[in-house]
């Protein structure tokens, strides 16, 4: 796995795009898409000109079916995210899953760049990986994503050709990867089928993400999730003391009984900690 994850890794740094192939059996996706008929059928379509008004879309899916989770908690996808945005973070975190159709006549999506949701320093680090998961074929006919290869390379260009961008084949079982730094869009459908697929976003971990996990996923549901999923929903610390409930790790809300009254325990970087005990020992021998 760790060659693929690194085959990946490197695709993403080349082009800021990449699929791999087969890396889920289609009979899941299936499985996925019986759980969610009803709300692709029940929600609205969307409002404004960004989501598209001939566009479907809702999220929440850990809740929604109990399949989501093999997508989020896929080893190879998360191996090859982690290699992307672990060195600005000490741990990732989710950011989003989305479930879209995208309905005959629908028009393309404005190019854009997820990571301009957050106002920081761009060209610097990378803030997120977005995972395609394809539950109908993508192609260019019925509004596959549209990718600007290498645009995450000059991230000042707002828009670039339209003819320079490419739109993978993608089929259920393939998971598309792109960067949150790559020019992207849902593509028009000129097809007489609406194109479905699953997004699952993952973002630095001190990051507010784009989905407000914790009240999508509230304690009650969340005590529900194995520990690694909870603690990517948000239920985990990032270093030093970031995300705290009273001080201490919010996964203390997933436990049956929570104390009224809780002790603040540090949860500091080991280089802070180094640093900290030795302040202390200095004060300690000042005053003895």
């Amino acid at each position: 796995m760790t060659s693929l994850a690194d085959s990946c890794a490197a695709s993403l740094d080349r082009d800021g795009w990449c699929v791999l192939e087969r890396v889920l059996d289609p009979a899941v996706l299936q499985k996925l898409e019986a759980d969610l008929e009803a709300p692709f059928t029940r929600t609205p379509l969307c409002q404004g000109t960004f989501y598209g008004a001939r566009t479907r879309r809702f999220g929440a899916l850990l809740t929604r079916s109990p399949l989501a989770g093999r997508l989020v908690m896929h080893p190879l996808i998360l191996e090859t995210v982690e290699r992307m945005l672990l060195p600005w973070c000490e741990r990732i975190a989710l950011n989003l899953t989305q479930a879209i159709e995208i309905h005959p006549g629908a028009l393309p999506q404005l190019p854009h760049r997820d990571q301009e949701m957050w106002q920081g320093p761009k060209g610097t680090l990378e803030y997120l990986v977005n995972v395609m998961w394809p539950l109908t074929t993508f192609t260019r006919e019925n509004g596959g994503t549209r990718l600007w290869t290498g645009s995450h390379f000059d991230q000042d260009m707002a828009v670039l050709p339209e003819e320079e961008a490419i739109v993978p084949r993608v089929a259920p079982g393939d998971a598309l990867l792109f960067l949150g730094s790559t020019l992207h869009g849902g593509g028009g459908n000129s097809s007489q089928l609406p194109r479905r697929g699953i997004i699952v976003s993952y973002c630095l971990g001190w990051l507010k993400p784009f989905e407000l996990q914790w009240l999508v996923y509230p304690p009650m549901v969340a005590r529900r999730f194995p520990p690694e999923l909870a603690a990517l929903v948000g239920y985990a610390q990032h270093r030093p003391n970031l995300g705290n409930v009273e001080g201490q790790c919010p996964s203390i809300l997933l436990q049956d009984d929570v104390p009224d009254h809780l002790p603040a325990i540090d949860a500091l970087r080991p280089d802070q900690a180094e640093a900290a005990q030795l302040f202390v020992r200095s004060q300690m021998g000042e005053m003895g």
